[in-house]
């Protein structure tokens, strides 16, 4: 009984660590254009490279380099972080491994902060 509680008491840690820290962060100002980044040579296959963004932090915005990573399963694709603006604010939606290439399916919306 009592390695079940733990069980999923970890279990429950990892799924809270795993999540986007997207939540209740508005920026008063629109995030600065993109840099654009020079990848360097792929590692080895099965690498995708993962754009660079602008992460909130403590009320101005930080750079957050690109890098090479490897998708997490076959198929894989990544989608990129972007803002949207509310009323609130600026709100960051992070970057993610989905099953879906959301970036060419007809009618995607461009990011905001993109001219």
């Amino acid at each position: 009984m009592k390695r079940n509680w733990i069980g999923r008491l970890l279990f429950s840690a990892v799924l809270i660590g795993t999540a986007p820290a997207q939540v209740g962060v508005y920026m008063g100002g629109a995030p600065p254009p993109l840099r654009i980044e020079r990848r360097g040579e792929m590692p080895g296959p099965g690498y995708a490279w993962v754009d660079g963004y602008w992460a909130p932090n403590l009320g101005h915005y930080r750079w957050v380099a690109g890098r090479w990573d490897r998708p997490p399963y076959e198929g894989a694709y990544w989608n990129h972080p972007h803002y949207d603006h509310y009323r609130q604010g600026w709100q960051l939606h992070e970057g993610h491994w989905d099953h879906e290439d959301h970036g060419r399916e007809a009618g995607h919306h461009e990011d905001h902060h993109e001219h």
